[in-house]
């Protein structure tokens, strides 16, 4: 695989799973190597709302003032892709959750890295409190699940509609990182008859 035509795809993840920065470096360093062109669509898809046993509640739904983990970092890069800035926050965020290990339903450590991502802190303010903001994420997670079968994250969508959910290794993103997309994008992508790979746990 040589790079020519972008490769394109959506990623639906959660700010919370860790296996969702993993594919973010693994991107990352494939991006940087300029070897692949890639087109990247993160779309929301709340675990929260995946392990809820409350029939017909949903993370969109919940009122305000109830605590629900992660709502508040899908929020904010809504508000971050209303400024174009998404980028910038989504993996300034995700830095901050795994790497720093701060707790980003803390509206304090949000507003932190909304600023140092070069959003306005105002408009965000005014953003996180609109109540349409979360649209998004419902657009997402519902079509997610009826056109995809999601059910975790990351979960990659490829132009031609074959979707897999994909736990890496903490380094995929180390040497090697090409060939491990590569392999990726060839079963996930381009083997539909591969359809479940599941290591046995090692103890």
């Amino acid at each position: 695989m040589a790079a020519g035509d972008p490769i394109t795809f959506d990623i639906y993840f959660d700010y919370q799973c860790p296996f969702v920065f993993r594919a973010s470096r693994l991107l990352d360093a494939v991006q940087k190597s300029g070897a692949r062109a890639l087109e990247i669509r993160w779309r929301y898809f709340s675990l929260t709302q995946v392990n809820t046993k409350d029939e017909g509640w949903t993370v969109w739904g919940a009122p305000e003032a109830e605590p629900v983990r992660g709502r508040l970092g899908f929020k904010a890069a809504e508000a971050a892709r209303r400024q174009e800035r998404f980028d910038v926050f989504h993996h300034a965020l995700l830095r901050v959750r795994h790497v720093d290990r701060l707790d980003i339903d803390d509206p304090a450590v949000v507003m932190n890295v909304a600023r140092d991502a070069g959003l306005d802190l105002d408009r965000t303010a005014r953003d996180l409190a609109d109540p349409t903001i979360l649209d998004a994420l419902e657009r997402d997670h519902t079509h997610a699940v009826a056109q995809h079968g999601a059910f975790g994250t990351p979960t990659f969508v490829f132009a031609g509609g074959a979707a897999a959910y994909v736990r890496l290794a903490e380094s995929a993103a180390d040497d090697g990182a090409l060939d491990v997309f590569d392999r990726l994008v060839a079963v996930a992508a381009g083997e539909p008859r591969i359809l479940e790979i599941k290591r046995p746990f090692k103890r």
